[in-house]
């Protein structure tokens, strides 16, 4: 399968990219390679196969608590700051919302 331009054009949309023509022309064939290499997974015969989430077989895995692992208040933890609000930090905004 062949991706064409304008398949190229959307993809760059949605993940809000600015695609030039020659990166155009680059990515038909990439993302067409792709597509084909994932379409050939399809065929692999998998029926007899375990579905598995991981592969190492660990679980949990959490280390010991040390001596000394209790929690500071959070009275001493904002106590190095003024800027608090409703027992929480107060910092610049570093998200904005786009227009």
């Amino acid at each position: 399968m062949k991706l064409t331009k304008k398949e190229v054009l959307h993809v760059a949309k949605l993940a809000k990219l600015s695609l030039s023509p020659s990166e155009i022309s680059t990515f038909e064939k990439q993302l067409s390679d792709v597509v084909n290499y994932v379409s050939e997974l399809g065929e692999v015969d998998t029926k007899d196969v375990e579905p598995t989430s991981q592969t190492t077989g660990l679980t949990n895995v959490f280390r010991e608590d040390g001596e000394g692992g209790e929690s500071i208040s959070s009275e001493k933890a904002l106590s190095g700051t003024e800027k608090i609000h409703n027992n929480y930090f107060v910092v610049p905004q570093v998200i904005t919302k786009e227009k």
